[in-house]
This record gives structure tokens, C-alpha cells and sequence, in this order.
């Protein structure tokens, strides 16, 4: 892992962004509108770092992500994240949402009472609304009370996620609220 940069790449919900550098990703980004959106968003988040071709282990992490947005139910938690400048809430949240398997969801209350307070729902919303490597941590994935589908800060908003849902045959945890 020698290399920084960033680099675009084709999915079956548009062109999704992933930058690394010399200790793991360093960031993903879901589809904008347009590819072009896509990449000026890449650029303004990693000003620092080059468009270039993905070295062989990127390229791989790419391969899941496609798959994973294509459908198969992969887990991405092989994916080395480079956490640097993040807070360990959020890095404790980040860890937690990455266990949701694929097809499952969780909801905010859920991670809020596995870190130990079910008063930091709004909080872990906050972190995940923030969330610098989705789809690799699955922010997606965790849902309001009740099955509502909460917030989603990626093109799309609620629509984008449960379309990213609908991909996983998602169901919410607690099955008393349909999402589709």
C-alpha cells in the first residue's frame, strides 16, 4: 500500500468514487447525479490526492463493492479503513454498523444501546450522517424507530437508500414495518 489517489468506478447504481492512500481507504462516495458530480465531490473531499488507476488491492475492494451493489450478499469488513482524523465515537459507530450483515438492517436505538446509552440515537444518526466510506460501512443499513427509514445524506436521500436496501432484499429488524 505505497500509493495515494482516488479513482471513479462504474456500479449498478452509478458511478461510485473510493480514495486511498499508503494505510488503507481513506474515503468512498456513493453516486451523485452525474459521474461528472461524482468526481468534482472526490476532488473538493481529497484535493491532495490524484485521479489514477487503482493499485491491484484497491481494485479488489472495488470488485466487492460492485458485487455487493449488484446484489450478492457480501460482507465488506475485509476492507482496511484508514480511520485517521476520526473521532472514536464515530469510529466505535462506524465499527458497529459494519457487522450488519448484508439484508439485515439495524436501527439507530440499536447501535446507541450497544455503545451503552440509548440517548445517543440522535448522535449515532449524526455519525452515520457523516459516514466518509459508505457503501463500505453500510450506513444504509440502519433505520429509524419502527422501520422508518430515517435520514440518508447520500444523491437520492431516502430514495437512494432504500434502493440500496431493496439490492440486499432488506428487511427492517423488527419486521413491523414494511420498507417497500
Amino acid at each position: 500500500m505505497d500509493s495515494s489517489g482516488y479513482a471513479l468506478f462504474a456500479t449498478s447504481i452509478g458511478a461510485c468514487g473510493i480514495a486511498w492512500g499508503s494505510r488503507g481507504i481513506v474515503g468512498a462516495q456513493l453516486p451523485e447525479a452525474e459521474e461528472q458530480a461524482t468526481r468534482a465531490r472526490m476532488r473538493r473531499r481529497f484535493p491532495a490526492l490524484p485521479e489514477v488507476d487503482p493499485p491491484t488491492w484497491v481494485q479488489r475492494d472495488i470488485a466487492a463493492i460492485r458485487a455487493l451493489l449488484d446484489g450478492e450478499p457480501l460482507d465488506l469488513g475485509d476492507i482496511k479503513l484508514d480511520l485517521e482524523g476520526v473521532g472514536d465515537f464515530h469510529r466505535r459507530v462506524y465499527a458497529i454498523t459494519r457487522r450488519i450483515p448484508s439484508g439485515s438492517t439495524r436501527t439507530y436505538g440499536d447501535i446507541a444501546e450497544e455503545l451503552g446509552d440509548k440517548g445517543l440515537a440522535r448522535a449515532v444518526g449524526q455519525a452515520l450522517g457523516l459516514n466518509p466510506f459508505a457503501p463500505i460501512v453500510p450506513c444504509h443499513r440502519v433505520l429509524a424507530t419502527g422501520g422508518k427509514w430515517g435520514g440518508f445524506s447520500a444523491h437520492g436521500g431516502a430514495a437512494s437508500k432504500l434502493r440500496m436496501l431493496a439490492i440486499e432484499g432488506a428487511r427492517p429488524a423488527s419486521d413491523t414495518a414494511p420498507l417497500f
